[in-house]
């Protein structure tokens, strides 16, 4: 039996993956979610964090600051500007987005759903090894 689905990364220039999975997970506003085939339909927001996937010969990983989810019949589409396959990412990038990201979250005015989004978006890059 089938346990793969569907499973789309776009941006709003190209798709940046496109293939069949067996799970992926997701960093929701929810908490990581992991997707299945025959998952309930659901619609939902990224926070920053790494999308993980599993296909069937190996595992891959994007980097997401932000983004839509929709699963639905077995297909699930994130839409985001800002994913980048985790291979592809340059300790250059990686080291100049901690120390914005950083200086961002030294302003005093900053909310605190942006204080959220901003320590997510620290986490998920300290996650990342290069």
């Amino acid at each position: 039996m089938e346990e793969s689905f569907k499973f789309e990364i776009i941006s709003p220039e190209k798709v940046i993956f496109s293939g069949d999975v067996i799970m992926t997970t997701l960093p929701s506003y929810e908490g990581d979610m992991s997707i299945l085939k025959n998952h309930i339909s659901i619609i939902t927001f990224l926070r920053p964090g790494i999308i993980k996937i599993k296909k069937k010969e190996n595992y891959e990983e994007f980097f997401v600051q932000e983004g839509t989810v929709e699963y639905f019949n077995d297909s699930l589409v994130v839409l985001s500007a800002s994913a980048v396959n985790v291979k592809n990412i340059s300790k250059d990038f990686l080291e100049n987005l901690k120390k914005n990201t950083q200086n961002k979250l030294d302003e005093k005015n900053i909310t605190d759903h942006e204080r959220y989004i901003l320590n997510h978006k620290l986490d998920a890059i300290r996650e990342i090894r290069i």
